[in-house]
């Protein structure tokens, strides 16, 4: 069995595509994730450090060398070509900026974040977009704002669709079946069968618990004869307190939470991080309507309640970048990064729009001008982050004043005693008494202190002041003043001006309202792609026109009407996915489907996925006895060290700061330096090797042959007991016959016994089958 696992552990590495031989492109095609990071994040540098000397623009250009095109900067100037396609590392651009050929800017060297994003950028393959020529209108004047919602799919209002006819009427249980059916029929396929009540069970409760079905509740299940046994076993799924921990944390990806750390001028730990995180669960868990969920993400502060100013931890949590040299260029240079981070992270989330690339110049592909880039700016630039306490104002009070008391008795004492010292031997028995009475004293206020109260990042009101817009992204080169106010986009042409505070109050009702439609969209779209793992929308963070088409846009519209009709309960909207024959389907492979859509882009089946890395290690840790059910708390360092759910594992955003990062790293937990729109999923062999080797999976071995040894005495048993747990299935009775084989086989003449319960539990732990949902 092991040497099974072996082999299949090397043909799963071995099986990767080869390399094909590289091709000469004239031009290069990128992926729109690429031009999106070129726009937010490579041109706003280039054009602050480097366009003054190296654009079209430029009197004279300096070294003959521009940066403003790519065909420029492949070009090169004086000293030959700034790019080097062959080792982008080695590229004149890049050893200019470190000071190891050229020295440039030559008035200063750039920031090492500034630098590891042009490394980052070289390493792609210095991606732009197709040179069109100079079309920046900053201010929108000449945009037709009213005629936007028949130019893109995404900018149109939200409509409830007519319901198709029923193109497979036998297997039809929802309006979701009607609009696939008429798909899957449209592209000559056919739906699978519904799948096995084993098979349900499971995949209902990875999906909405990320936990395991236990073998009692699958029994229960599969005893249950009523017609609506499936539609009870979701709703008490729904109201697990553990929904709310896995629906939970795919939010926490799409607010790139972390505690900090990033690095270079962003190092800053956020030791009270967990609350928004523990916020996030309780929200979830209490099926708190999606539009006061991102409400109060964007302006919980204002509403005089503590726990709703949790929430702003939504933005308090991102990068806030400090100057690295203290002069006012580094000081603007930080303040223009940390806003960037809101307004991206801001448009992406709620309406995947990239209002980033608008920040030197208007976006190059979407109907946003940079004066609306800095309506929303300024609107962040006058909510500052801030630690603030978390409690009732009595109990802060309280607290507050018997600390005040302790500072004021040391301050007294510390004087006091100082004074007696002073005077050695001359020092008075009336003094010597004073300073015990008051370490008395001391001692009985510290005694009678009442428990701190904890503290949050939050955000708060600072100003009501408009920005200007800064030229070319600098905020030294101050352009026309940018009002408050919505974008343009989804408002049109003239929207209002906010004059409430800072503004986050009127724009979390802009973000929300029913009119909006990206909100709802947005939404439907990210819960969508997470029961089937592939979105109705391919780029779930990007809806503008680089962004893709929806498979099929008139579900996506009645999926969107019918969370708005719902109160923006998802927990409706999961029951409504979960309750259609398209997400019951098998996820067996069928070779005349897959030959027509290999991707099921039209859903033809259940595509088979693979867990989270959350949610293998809770579903290790579940069935070998050892999980911690607890929830909230503050975070842990080292959470292949801990007991309780993978969620609270501690994450930095430079991804390397604490031991739980490269834990979860290896299975592609994402570094939260920005929004993440979806996990990557990779296969590469140290995730072999850990199966195989690391201490964590046999510790993990170990406590699961305690466990079957203290329910069972037969091998046999021990290993239907062992498939029931994990694979929520009975092993078939050729799955007995080797196990217990292997078990009992002789363990040969080593010096060293390898235990062989260990050896086939972890083959068990490390399998295929309980890492897929199927």
């Amino acid at each position: 069995m092991f040497r099974i696992l072996i082999i299949h552990t090397a043909l799963l590495v071995a099986f990767t595509p080869g390399q094909l031989p590289a091709q000469e492109l004239e031009e290069p095609s990128f992926t729109a994730e690429d031009i999106e990071f070129f726009e937010s994040k490579i041109r706003p540098l280039l054009s602050k450090h480097c366009y003054e000397c190296h654009s079209g623009k430029s009197d004279p250009i300096q070294g003959a060398l521009r940066l403003d095109t790519r065909t420029a900067l492949t070009k090169g100037g004086d000293s030959g070509t700034a790019f080097n396609a062959d080792d982008p590392k080695t590229s004149l651009i890049i050893s200019a900026v470190k000071y190891q050929s050229f020295e440039m800017p030559p008035k200063y060297k750039l920031s090492g974040t500034d630098i590891a994003l042009l490394e980052d950028w070289v390493t792609r393959g210095a991606p732009w977009p197709m040179e069109t020529g100079d079309s920046d209108n900053p201010t929108g004047e000449d945009i037709n704002w009213d005629s936007l919602k028949t130019k893109h799919w995404a900018w149109a209002p939200i409509t409830r669709p007519s319901l198709p006819d029923d193109a497979f009427p036998e297997w039809t249980m929802s309006p979701i079946d009607l609009f696939v059916g008429r798909e899957l029929k449209a592209n000559a396929l056919s739906p699978s069968a519904m799948a096995t009540r084993r098979t349900l069970i499971r995949r209902v409760a990875l999906d909405l618990t990320g936990l395991l079905p236990s073998p009692e509740q699958v029994q229960e299940f599969l005893s249950d004869e009523r017609p609506d046994a499936y539609e009870h076993l979701l709703d008490r799924l729904l109201a697990s307190p553990h929904y709310g921990e896995t629906w939970g944390r795919h939010w926490l990806d799409v607010a790139r939470f972390s505690e900090g750390i990033g690095g270079f001028n962003d190092n800053q730990h956020l030791p009270h991080a967990w609350h928004y995180r523990d916020w996030v669960i309780d929200a979830w868990n209490r099926d708190l309507a999606y539009d006061k969920f991102v409400e109060l993400q964007i302006a919980g502060d204002t509403t005089g309640d503590y726990n709703n100013a949790i929430a702003t931890g939504f933005f308090a949590l991102g990068p806030s970048y400090r100057s690295d040299g203290g002069d006012a260029d580094s000081k603007a240079s930080a303040q223009i990064e940390t806003l960037d981070d809101r307004v991206d992270t801001f448009s992406r989330a709620f309406m995947a729009l990239t209002v980033s690339c608008a920040r030197c110049h208007d976006h190059k592909f979407d109907p946003i001008p940079t004066m609306d880039y800095y309506s929303i700016a300024g609107i962040f630039q006058n909510s500052p982050p801030h630690v603030t306490p978390i409690a009732p104002a009595e109990q802060v009070k309280v607290r507050n004043d018997a600390k005040a008391r302790v500072d004021n008795l040391n301050k007294q004492i510390g004087a006091l005693d100082k004074k007696i010292k002073d005077a050695k031997d001359n020092a008075t028995d009336e003094d010597k008494q004073a300073l015990e009475t008051l370490k008395s004293e001391r001692d009985q206020a510290q005694a009678n202190m009442p428990p701190d109260y904890p503290n949050a990042h939050v955000l708060r009101e600072g100003g009501n002041g408009n920005m200007h817009v800064a030229l070319r992204g600098d905020l030294r080169k101050r352009g026309d003043i940018a009002p408050r106010r919505f974008l343009r986009l989804v408002a049109g042409a003239e929207p209002a001006e906010f004059t409430d505070g800072s503004g986050r109050k009127e724009l979390a009702k802009a973000v929300t309202d029913r009119n909006n439609p990206l909100t709802s969209r947005v939404i439907v779209n990210r819960i969508w792609m997470h029961h089937f793992g592939r979105a109705l929308v391919t780029s779930p963070s990007n809806f503008g026109t680089l962004g893709q088409k929806p498979s099929h846009p008139e579900l996506l519209d009645w999926l969107a009407s019918e969370l708005m009709d719902n109160g923006w309960s998802i927990k409706t909207l999961h029951k409504a996915i979960m309750m259609s024959s398209t997400y019951r389907q098998q996820s067996r492979f069928r070779e005349v489907e897959f030959a027509i859509d290999g991707d099921n882009k039209y859903l033809w089946r259940m595509s088979p996925r693979r867990m989270t890395i959350e949610s293998w290690r809770d579903a290790l840790l579940q069935a070998t006895g050892e999980l911690e059910w607890r929830l909230h708390g503050s975070s842990h360092r080292d959470i292949a060290n801990s007991r309780q759910r993978t969620i609270y594992a501690a994450s930095s955003r430079s991804g390397e700061a604490f031991p739980s990062d490269t834990f979860l790293r290896l299975f592609d937990f994402p570094v939260m330096r920005a929004t993440i729109a979806q996990r990557p999923s990779s296969t590469v062999p140290q995730q072999f090797l850990f199966l195989m080797n690391s201490g964590f999976m046999i510790q993990r071995a170990n406590h699961f042959v305690d466990y079957l040894h203290r329910h069972s005495t037969e091998n046999s048993q021990r290993i239907e007991q062992a498939y029931r747990l994990l694979y929520a299935r009975q092993p078939t009775q050729e799955e007995i016959n080797l196990g217990v084989n292997f078990l009992e086989a002789s363990a040969g003449s080593d010096d060293v016994k390898i235990n062989r319960w260990v050896q086939y539990a972890q083959v068990l732990l490390s399998s295929n089958e309980l890492m897929f949902v199927r």
